[in-house]
């Protein structure tokens, strides 16, 4: 006894029927959610040979159920420049932010050294106050 095997254009052809029977709440087995299970039920096969066979069925049921793996890929990507973009932004900031530090740091070391020279003449005995 031999089996029979439809070729593969027909079964991924049922496959696509089946799906969109369980689209439409048109399916023989009374499907209501879209998953590659329950096509494989649908279309009387199992679902390892839409994994396995037909990897444009199983996304194609991706989609439907908005999972698609090229849209997250693509939000993904999406996401993924905005966050280098903030880094980016972030970068520029921070080098902004040490230079004003560098600045500072020397301003204030030009005050000290003012500071010291005031307080040294403010010391001198030979130096009169001009208070009233």
């Amino acid at each position: 006894m031999t089996i029979r095997r439809k070729p593969a254009d027909a079964r991924e052809k049922e496959l696509m029927l089946a799906l969109h029977r369980i689209e439409r709440g048109r399916a023989k087995t009374d499907e209501k959610k879209v998953t590659i299970a329950a096509v494989a039920r649908e279309a009387g096969v199992s679902a390892a040979l839409i994994h396995n066979h037909y990897p444009n069925i199983a996304e194609a049921i991706r989609e439907v159920q908005g999972r698609s793996s090229r849209a997250q890929r693509d939000v993904k990507h999406q996401d993924l420049r905005a966050e280098r973009e903030k880094g980016r932004a972030l970068r520029l900031e921070i080098e902004e932010l040490r230079a004003k530090v560098a600045s500072l740091a020397s301003l204030n070391e030009v005050l000290i050294n003012e500071n010291r020279i005031l307080k040294a003449r403010q010391n001198d005995p030979k130096m009169i106050s001009l208070r009233s």
